[in-house]
C-alpha cells in the first residue's frame, strides 16, 4: 500500500476544483510515476483510493475517475472500468467517500470534493495526464455526484458518465463536457424516469448527451459500460454550451422516433385486424 502525503486545503464549498494537468507539465512527473499495476493509496484522515497505472507510454494518458454509490457500491462498473483501462491503457482512479455517500448528500460540498481535488493533483503530479481526455464517471449516488461536479468543472472533465443517476445539484455550470447517461428500465432504487428527465434537461440546455436504457435493475451491465466507454477519447477541449442552438441527444431522438414507429405500427396492425374482422363479419 502506498501512503502518500497531501497538503491540507480548505474544502471547496463552491464546487470548483483547482487540479489541472498543466500545473505539473514542468515538474518531471516521470520520476515520481508509480509502476504499472493496481495501487491502493492511503491518504491522511483515513482517506483511501485505488489507482490503476497502465504501461508507460509517450504522450499524455487519458484518466478516468470512478465514483461509487451509497455504501461503496459500484453496481459492476468497477470491473468494466478496469477492463477498459487495461485494454485502452488509461489511468483509472477510484476514490472513496468519507461516509456512506458523498458530501453533496451530507450537507453540501466540502471534505469529499477537497479530497477529490487533492488526489487528482497527486496523480497529475506523478503521471502525464492528457488535458482533453479526463472522464468523471459514477454509479447511483456517484453518478449524481459525477453530474454535479462535472458540470461545475467542465473545463477539467471532457466527459461525464452517469450510470443510474438520481439527481444533479451543480452550483454553477462551466464549459460543456460530453455526457452519457444509462439507466435500467426496472430500477427499483432510482426509477428510470429520473435518468430520462436528467438527459432531456441537459440536452435542452445545450449539452451533447447520449442516453441508453437496458432491461434491468440498479446495476451496470458490462454491455452498457462498454457502450459508454466506447464514446470516450481525446477530442476538442470542453467548450461553451450553445444556448441559442442547443445540441440534441441522438439517443433521445432515436428513442422518441422508435416509440413513434411502434405506435404507427400498432395503429396499422389494429387497422388491419379491424378490416379483417369487418370482412369476416360481412
Amino acid at each position: 500500500m502506498t501512503s502518500p502525503t497531501t497538503h491540507s486545503a480548505a474544502p471547496p464549498s463552491d464546487g470548483r476544483l483547482l487540479a489541472r494537468p498543466s500545473l505539473f507539465r514542468n515538474s518531471g512527473p516521470a520520476a515520481l510515476a508509480l509502476p504499472e499495476g493496481i495501487h491502493k493509496l492511503a491518504f491522511p484522515a483515513d482517506r483511501q483510493a485505488l489507482l490503476y497505472v497502465p504501461p508507460a507510454r509517450s504522450g499524455g494518458s487519458a484518466l478516468m475517475v470512478l465514483l461509487h454509490g451509497a455504501r461503496g457500491q459500484h453496481g459492476g462498473a468497477e470491473t468494466s472500468a478496469l477492463q477498459y483501462a487495461v485494454q485502452q491503457q488509461v489511468l483509472l482512479l477510484i476514490p472513496e467517500a468519507r461516509g456512506s455517500s458523498w458530501d453533496m448528500f451530507r450537507g453540501g460540498y466540502g471534505v469529499d470534493l477537497a479530497f477529490l481535488d487533492q488526489i487528482l493533483m497527486w496523480v497529475m503530479r506523478r503521471h502525464d495526464v492528457a488535458t482533453d481526455a479526463i472522464t468523471l464517471a459514477g454509479f447511483s449516488d456517484g453518478a449524481s455526484y459525477a453530474l454535479s461536479v462535472g458540470l461545475m468543472n467542465g473545463e477539467l472533465f471532457s466527459d461525464i458518465v452517469a450510470f443510474s443517476p438520481g439527481c444533479m445539484l451543480p452550483k454553477a455550470r462551466h464549459a460543456a463536457p460530453r455526457i452519457f447517461i444509462g439507466h435500467g428500465t426496472g430500477d427499483a432504487v432510482l426509477p428510470v424516469q429520473r435518468g430520462q428527465q436528467l438527459a432531456r434537461q441537459l440536452a435542452d440546455e445545450g449539452y451533447l448527451v447520449r442516453y441508453a436504457e437496458f432491461a434491468g435493475g440498479h446495476v451496470v451491465p458490462p454491455a452498457l459500460a462498454q457502450a459508454a466507454f466506447a464514446l470516450l477519447g481525446p477530442g476538442q477541449a470542453p467548450g461553451q454550451r450553445q444556448e441559442q442552438q442547443p445540441l440534441q441527444a441522438p439517443a433521445l431522438q432515436d428513442l422518441a422516433q422508435g416509440q413513434e414507429q411502434e405506435q404507427e405500427q400498432g395503429q396499422e396492425q389494429g387497422q388491419g385486424r379491424g378490416r379483417g374482422r369487418g370482412q369476416s363479419h360481412g
